[in-house]
Order: structure tokens, then C-alpha cells, then sequence
């Protein structure tokens, strides 16, 4: 039998309009891990490619996206300096879906309700492909790092924190 398509989901819907070659990729939600980590394991690729989409809020009430590997922790302060703002915080997840369009574990910058500016760590660069969520839990798009960049027009910076000890 014939497996079913994967939904055709807004951010797939912006590649396709602007002519951008990926891959969907299913895979089986836990609802009680929804770390980037668990979706490389599922999707077979290294946490390191498989980035995830924090939404982020400044002190002026403005948003940021900030697109970091499933490995690491943002930084806020780098993030913030790098937006030229004072300070970034972690947006509250009430209010993620309301700005985005998105639930947890689904957020992509791509097809996002409103247009809000975008960040991408650097290392994003170091791939052949990296994998992002398209916009639903269960569902991931793998694209070439040029490709994802033109379609968000995300800047690139260092936006991790070092490792600590512990986690080396």
C-alpha cells in the first residue's frame, strides 16, 4: 500500500512559489518530548542539522525570530546585540500561536502569520542540508542552508551559548 503524501503546509507552499527544491520528512510526534533533539533521531539527521525556531519579544513589545541547532541554547544576549536591541527574551508560549500562526514544536519562520525579522546561527552554513519544522508537529522540511536563508531573508550571526562543561 501506498503511503500518503505529507500535508502541503504554508511554509511548503513559500518554497513552492518561489521555486525552492526540499524534502518533507513525517515522523511520529511524542507529546511529551518535543525537543529538537528527539526530532533529529526521528528524522535521521545530527541534532547539529536540525534547527530549531524560537520566537522572541524586546522590551518595545517587538518580535524576533532566532534559528538555532537542536544541540545548542540561544543566546539572548548575542541575539539582542546582534538585533540591535537592548534585550530579547523568550516569548511566552500563550502567545506564540496567536503571532505565528504555529503551535510549539511546529514554529518555522517560513509562511509565519506575520513577517517578523529573523535570526540564523551561523553554523547553519556548515551543512549540505538542514532540516526545519514546516509548520506543523510531525513534519520537516529539508532544504540546502542558501535555500532556507533566501527564503526568510534570516540574518546570519553566533547566537549559542558556549557549551558548559557538563555538556562537552
Amino acid at each position: 500500500m501506498k503511503q500518503a503524501a505529507p500535508p502541503k503546509t504554508n511554509a511548503a507552499r513559500l518554497l513552492d512559489g518561489m521555486g525552492i527544491s526540499y524534502e518533507l520528512r513525517s515522523y511520529v510526534v511524542d507529546a511529551e518530548d518535543l525537543t529538537a533533539i528527539s526530532v533529529a533521531t526521528e528524522v535521521g539527521l545530527p541534532p547539529e542539522q536540525v534547527f530549531k525556531t524560537l520566537l522572541t519579544e524586546t522590551p518595545s513589545g517587538d518580535h524576533l525570530f532566532a534559528v538555532v541547532p537542536g544541540d545548542a541554547e540561544l543566546d539572548l544576549k548575542k541575539l539582542a546585540q546582534t538585533a540591535g536591541v537592548k534585550k530579547a527574551e523568550l516569548a511566552s508560549l500563550k502567545n506564540v500561536e496567536p503571532l505565528t500562526g504555529y503551535i510549539r514544536g511546529g514554529v518555522t519562520v517560513m509562511g509565519a502569520k506575520k513577517p517578523f525579522p529573523a535570526f540564523a546561527d551561523e553554523t547553519i552554513e556548515l551543512f549540505d542540508v538542514v532540516s526545519v519544522s514546516a509548520g506543523l508537529r510531525g513534519l520537516q522540511i529539508v532544504l540546502a542552508p542558501g535555500d532556507y536563508l533566501r527564503a526568510t531573508e534570516a540574518t546570519i550571526a553566533d547566537l549559542t551559548k558556549a557549551p558548559t562543561k557538563e555538556a562537552r
